[in-house]
């Protein structure tokens, strides 16, 4: 099974917007814009989501990816 991966630093790295800019302009935290940026998150609320895409002027799909060959969560064996 394969994994979302979360590609909005390299979003916010094309459109030169910092983590604080990007916190101030959606309204979110930098806390959880961290989490998201490195992928540590397991859920988004699309809410957020569509405020990180009209702020960046991006869609979803620029930000989140599906990597069929990656080790998903559900994959891993304790």
């Amino acid at each position: 099974m394969g994994k979302i991966i979360l590609r909005l630093d390299r979003v916010m790295a094309d459109r030169k917007m910092s983590l604080n800019e990007l916190s101030e302009k959606v309204g979110v935290t930098n806390v959880n814009l961290s989490k998201i940026k490195t992928g540590k998150i397991s859920a988004i609320r699309f809410s957020t989501l569509e405020a990180i895409c009209d702020t960046l002027n991006c869609q979803p799909g620029d930000i989140l990816e599906y990597d069929p060959n990656a080790v998903g969560l559900k994959d891993l064996t304790i």
